[in-house]
């Protein structure tokens, strides 16, 4: 008998895989003028073998930020979720009352989630062993990571922090986040974390109404200068927005690294009037300490939750350079995923990664690949920490918009992908029985964009099925 109800179950389980799509998504995809051979399908509850749904699972696709879901999930796996990376300082000459007669030295190890907070609190460390004064340079190594030094920008928005490249000293991921609100009438932008050589030349005007596209009804125009940055805003911007966050990215890894290097060390009352210099650290260099990030368990978070592009590479080039110090490229980085993969028995075949940030126009995956490893990630030690990683349905990170107005709101963690002509989702849902599934649903259609409704309409079955 038991051997009856497990082959029933499993010929129900293989119709329904075969079945056509669930009406309301059908209907939606058609409303969107998207064709089902651009769209692909995968449903599978996390206790099953076969899957509840699927449409062109072997067919490889663009998945967008998805891909982040594979970077993450492998170095959980390679790494454990109490990895940690470090900073190293050290100095190449004396101290005497108080003051550094040489360089200091940073050599980064590729921490992604380096913060203004983090570097404050390296500077006061310094300055409790005795250090107030610097008469020479900082240096800066960043040979841990082999970075292209160019590197065609993926779209026209080049100013954008989504452009940031890696580095294995990056502070902040070198984003200058400029807050908008409405302040007494008037529109207020401000730095989240000051930096002076950055000059906000704002003619931005308050509108009525509701916030809707707010980016879209306001232009900035980024001017270099000698010394500085000057950001010019014009405009509207409603007061329902509230406050919203505009990342640029307007100086180099090494030079924002200097510039925050500098403000902090001066409110810290030291004392420096070097140069940067960027290089190697030198032979005779005597190490003072090291510093240690917060675990990837809880440096994932920001990867997936908030989809950042430049921590995702960062953690890709970490793979990289942690299987083999000589080889610290992304093309490495991508070879050790890929080996990680094959270790847990799921498949590779045309999976395809540039830089694992899914900020991409050739990475590609199935969604059967994609599917397979949710659903095997599900059963692994490092699947609390994944789980958490992912934003919640309507409630946070990227998916917080998402089916506010839904039963499903809450009943689910979804990561979300998107670049033109791409819209992605991926991750775990709950039925009404609390039987969790893997869902994926990866669209590459000029229409992309309107795939949405379709995305929210295969969600909300997968809860009510």
């Amino acid at each position: 008998m038991k051997y009856l109800m497990t082959c029933l179950v499993f010929s129900v389980s293989s119709l329904l895989a075969h079945a056509g799509l669930p009406v309301a998504v059908d209907e939606a995809l058609k409303s969107a003028g998207i064709p089902q051979e651009n769209v692909a399908i995968y449903v599978q509850a996390v206790d099953a073998n076969v899957p509840t749904l699927s449409l062109n699972t072997d067919k490889p696709m663009n998945p967008a930020s998805v891909m982040k879901l594979v970077t993450t999930y492998a170095a959980l796996e390679k790494l454990t979720p109490a990895y940690r990376w470090k900073t190293e300082v050290y100095r190449d000459g004396e101290v005497r009352h108080g003051v550094l007669h040489g360089n200091l030295i940073i050599k980064g190890y590729g921490d992604p989630h380096f913060q203004a907070q983090d570097f404050w609190r390296l500077l006061m460390r310094l300055q409790q062993l005795g250090i107030h004064s610097i008469q020479g340079n900082l240096i800066i190594d960043k040979t841990y990571f082999s970075v292209p030094p160019i590197e065609a920008p993926f779209d026209d928005e080049v100013w954008r922090a989504y452009h940031a490249k890696p580095s294995a000293f990056l502070v902040a991921g070198r984003k200058t986040s400029l807050q908008f609100e409405v302040v007494e009438g008037k529109v207020v932008v401000n730095q989240e974390f000051t930096l002076p050589e950055v000059n906000i030349i704002s003619t931005l005007q308050v509108r009525e109404g509701e916030c809707g596209d707010w980016r879209g009804l306001m232009d900035y125009a980024v001017t270099p200068q000698k010394n500085s940055v000057q950001v010019r805003l014009k405009g509207t911007y409603s007061a329902q927005c509230e406050t919203r966050y505009l990342e640029l990215s307007l100086f180099n890894d090494e030079m924002y690294a200097f510039l925050t290097f500098k403000k902090l060390w001066s409110e810290l009352g030291g004392k420096f009037k070097g140069k940067l210099a960027v290089q190697a650290m030198p032979e005779n260099a005597t190490k003072l300490f090291e510093q240690h990030s917060a675990p990837l368990g809880e440096s994932i978070r920001d990867i997936n939750k908030w989809s950042n592009n430049v921590m995702a590479r960062q953690l890709l080039l970490t793979l990289a350079a942690e299987d083999n110090p000589w080889l610290a490229t992304e093309a490495h980085g991508a070879e050790v995923i890929k080996q990680q993969l094959i270790q847990l028995q799921l498949p590779h075949d045309g999976l395809v990664i540039e830089n694992g940030s899914g900020l991409s126009r050739i990475e590609r995956i199935g969604a059967a690949q994609l599917g397979r490893m949710l659903v095997k990630a599900f059963h692994r030690p490092v699947m609390p920490e994944l789980l958490a990683s992912l934003p919640v349905l309507g409630l946070d990170g990227t998916a917080k918009n998402r089916l506010q107005d839904s039963l499903a709101i809450a009943q689910g963690h979804i990561k979300t992908g998107s670049i033109n002509g791409v819209s992605a989702i991926a991750g775990y849902m709950l039925d009404l029985q609390h039987r969790r599934y893997a869902v994926v649903m990866l669209v590459n259609h000029p229409k992309a964009s309107q795939a949405r409704q379709a995305q929210d309409k295969l969600i909300e079955w997968v809860y009510q099925h």
